[in-house]
Order: C-alpha cells, then sequence, then structure tokens
C-alpha cells in the first residue's frame, strides 16, 4: 500500500485495483504518463538549479532537493504503508540532520491545482514528518509556462490530513474486494494505461456516455425517464420521449433529438448524412482548383507551434505520391510567428486551406496580427480556412464515439504508418528531441504530422465520394 495507490484510487476506482492486482501485461504504455514524469523532472530539476538528488543520502547531505526516496511506516499501527513523495525541497527548520528540514513537493501540468495534489501532498507530509522528526506545515505545487516555474503553497491542516488518512482506509477496503465497476463516464479515460482492458468490457454494457454528445448530465436525464443504455436510446419513441422529457423539465429537444439520431447511427453501424447538394457542389467548387491540408504539432504548456505540415493537392483524387508535403519546423520558441509558413500559403494564395480543427486557424489568424498584416490581408486569408472537423459534424452523424482526426481517420479506413500513435505521443516524441537532440524523434514527429495531413485528405475523399452517393440516391 502506497500513496502512488491512493493517487490512482482518485482518478478512478477500478484502476487502483487494476494497478494492485491486474495482470500487468494487459497495461499498455502511456504517452500522457510518459509526458507527466518527463514534465516533472525538468520542473523539480530548475526549481532546485540542478541540485537535485536521490535517496536517504542526499538528505543527511543537505541537497536542495531530493527525489527517489521511499519512506515505510504504518497508519494508526494497523498496516504497512510505503510513501513515495514526488520531491523533497530543503528549507530552513530543525530536524535528526541539522539546522534544516524538507517539505514535500509535486508537479502539476496546466494551470489547475487538483484534489489529488493537495491529498498526496497531506498524506506524505504526515510520514515526511515522522521520518525526519519535523513539523510540515505546507507542501509545493511547482508547474512551468513559457520556461518560467511558478510555486504555490497547500497549507497542510488537520482536516487535510485527516481527508487523506481516511480515503486511504477508504481506498484499502476497497482493494479486498473484486475488481469496481468500469465508470460510465469513460471520456475520461482516453490516457488510462488500462483503457484497451476496459475497452472490451465496456462495449457490452453500452453505456450512454459513449454517444457523442452525451455527458454525466445528459446520461442522468435520460435514466430518469427509462432509458438506461445505446440501444434503448436507439430505439425509443420520439414524440413519447419529448413529453417524458418535458415532465422532467428537460426542454432542450434539438439536443435529445441529435443523440437519438447518433445512437441509431452508432448501434446500425450506417452513416446518416444531413446536407444538401448546394453544399457539396461549393466545396467540389472550391477545391477543384487545388488546396492545402494544413496540420500544426504543438507543446501547449510552452505555447510552443514546432512545426507546420503543408500537403499540397492539386487533384483530390490523384495518387498519394503526387501530393507535395513540406515540413516546416520551428524549432526554438523564440518568436512567435514563423515568415515561411505564410511564404508556402501565398505561393497559392487562391488555394482553400483544409485543416481539422479549430487550431491552426485561430493560429496563423493570430501570427499574421502580429506581423501586422492589415485587414483586407487577414480577412482574405481568413476566408481561405476550411475546417474539416466542422464540415463533417455539420454533414454527417457517424456510427463512431468521438469526432477526433484519429476516430474519423480510422473509421473511413485510414491507418497512420506508425502504429499507436496520438497526439501526446508526438509531444512525447517532441520533448525526447528536446533534451536529447537526436534526430531521429524528430523524423517520427515529421511522418506522424504527413499522416495527419494525409488522414485529413482521406477524411475529404470519404465524404465528396459519399455525399454524392447519398444525395444521387435520395
Amino acid at each position: 500500500m502506497n500513496n502512488l495507490l491512493l493517487k490512482s484510487y482518485l482518478r478512478c476506482k477500478r484502476k487502483a485495483w487494476l494497478e494492485l492486482w491486474g495482470e500487468k501485461s494487459l497495461k499498455t504504455w502511456s504517452a500522457q504518463q510518459s509526458i507527466n514524469l518527463i514534465t516533472e523532472f525538468s520542473n523539480f530539476n530548475q526549481y532546485t538549479n540542478g541540485d537535485l538528488f536521490k535517496g536517504r543520502k542526499a538528505c543527511e547531505k543537505g541537497v536542495k532537493g531530493v527525489i527517489g526516496i521511499k519512506i515505510r511506516d504504518k497508519l494508526k499501527n494497523e498496516f504497512k504503508i510505503e510513501i513515495n513523495p514526488s520531491l523533497l525541497i530543503r528549507t530552513n527548520g530543525d530536524s535528526i540532520w541539522g539546522k534544516y528540514k524538507y517539505l514535500p513537493a509535486v508537479s502539476k501540468l496546466g494551470r489547475r491545482t487538483t484534489r489529488e495534489h493537495q491529498l498526496d501532498l497531506a498524506l506524505c507530509s504526515i510520514f515526511i514528518e515522522r521520518f525526519q522528526k519535523a513539523k510540515i506545515e505546507y507542501g509545493l505545487v511547482i508547474s512551468s509556462q513559457n520556461n518560467k516555474i511558478y510555486t504555490e503553497k497547500i497549507f497542510i491542516n488537520k482536516k487535510l490530513r485527516d481527508k487523506a488518512i481516511n480515503l486511504f482506509f477508504e481506498l484499502n477496503e476497497s482493494l479486498k474486494y473484486k475488481i469496481p465497476q468500469i465508470t460510465e463516464n469513460r471520456k475520461k479515460c482516453s490516457i488510462c494505461s488500462w483503457k484497451k482492458f476496459c475497452d472490451k468490457e465496456a462495449e457490452s454494457n453500452g453505456f450512454l456516455t459513449d454517444i457523442d454528445g452525451i455527458g454525466s448530465k445528459t446520461a442522468q436525464s435520460l435514466k430518469n425517464i427509462g432509458i438506461n443504455d445505446v440501444k434503448q436510446l436507439a430505439s425509443c419513441d420520439r414524440s413519447k420521449l419529448k413529453n417524458r422529457l418535458s415532465i422532467h423539465d428537460e426542454n432542450d429537444f434539438k439536443k435529445f433529438n441529435q443523440i437519438i439520431n447518433q445512437s441509431k447511427s452508432y448501434v446500425s453501424g450506417l452513416p446518416i448524412h444531413l446536407k444538401s447538394q448546394k453544399e457539396l457542389l461549393d466545396l467540389f467548387k472550391k477545391l477543384k482548383q487545388g488546396f492545402f491540408v494544413f496540420d500544426i504539432e504543438s507543446n501547449p504548456d510552452e505555447n510552443h507551434d514546432f512545426l507546420y505540415g503543408l500537403l499540397s493537392v492539386e487533384n483530390v483524387y490523384d495518387q498519394t505520391e503526387n501530393f507535395v508535403y513540406k515540413p516546416i519546423l520551428n524549432l526554438i520558441n523564440k518568436n512567435k510567428y514563423n515568415i515561411e509558413i505564410f511564404k508556402q500559403l501565398n505561393s497559392k494564395n487562391k488555394w482553400p486551406i483544409l485543416h481539422f480543427g479549430e487550431t491552426e486557424k485561430i493560429t496563423m489568424i493570430k501570427m499574421a496580427k502580429i506581423i501586422n498584416l492589415n485587414k483586407f490581408e487577414i480577412d482574405s486569408l481568413e476566408s481561405r480556412f476550411i475546417d474539416l472537423h466542422l464540415l463533417i459534424r455539420d454533414s454527417w452523424i457517424l456510427p463512431i464515439k468521438n469526432y477526433s482526426l484519429k476516430t474519423v481517420a480510422n473509421w473511413v479506413g485510414f491507418d497512420w504508418t506508425q502504429k499507436n500513435i496520438s497526439g501526446s505521443k508526438a509531444l512525447y516524441w517532441w520533448l525526447q528531441y528536446s533534451y536529447t537532440k537526436e534526430n531521429s524523434f524528430l523524423e517520427k514527429i515529421i511522418n506522424y504530422n504527413k499522416d495527419d495531413c494525409l488522414a485529413t485528405l482521406a477524411i475529404t475523399k470519404w465524404h465528396l465520394n459519399n455525399a454524392d452517393k447519398f444525395l444521387k440516391e435520395s
């Protein structure tokens, strides 16, 4: 039993059980967890100015930062516990080592300090106090943004300590029994190492939250009127559903009509087409002269776009080898703009710019303002962008759980050349490159970005072919 299990428990009771009792061969590598570890070490190293060492001897020497220490003790003399503090920070005080003591610290990604951070600091502080025989008043949450380190003090009072201990006893009890049920809101499971293991069981349950557009609140509203799974939702009578929802003061009928259609598509495995002939012809006309497919890779915590990928497409139906892909690297995050990407986009200034999601458009318009393009130039640039994600959402209801690039592209039959790929993995490769300067990591990122562009193109082809077919049939 240790504090790492408590952190897992706070995220998901099932995850904590699997971490202790699960078959480890069924656990998959998580890029996000690796990113967390890399960021954690970087934050700690920067905060301590490199005065960062491992183990108990480091405490005896009085170094500024101590990692990799294990403290074994008992909780209320009832059961053994092992505490693995993320970091100990030296501060003034009296301890068994002399005129200094240590405080617990944790690292965080992003700006939000969570309950997990607070309770981990509280639990660790109880045993660090015993270990060093010195009182701990607060712990630190360390984060970084734009290469600057930020710290937040978390004062560790009796209430927070008691809460941590009570949760630890609750955790201990839950681990005595069979594996907990899968959480119904599985959207938060996307970066978990046990996701694939749980996916197999979840598919047979037909959770309402598996349907795009249904969160916990909407799922509860449906359960209140007797609809408990996807099949029941797909087969429900719309007029009866509307009456029953009205009784429970649910009046967003447009939304419920949408999720009924989404569930029908999901259960049948068939797409539902929504758009008109005119809109399809408008898209054909825009793309006929040629277009760019545009995709950006970035490190959001550092506000750094490190790769702009451009695929030049003269004919959407050409062979893949006829498309020209150009990666534009922006390795040093000193400037907030990159003139080369504008040169490339303006080399064919009449071509539309096809992208998946809002990031690319927002980034380029911001950049255009920074380099002082005039209003006419900015408006002209903005008019060229076509967000394929919005286009697909407005044109189709697809039998999928979400409308991310990976999910949609996989459904239309596109395969990435690198297996088990994700945006998190690309970011992990970028962090590896940042520390090692090994070009092999850059090559992997460039290949991934090229595949993202080709995936966007594959979705476009599918949309053009199938929208035309559906319109002719109707």
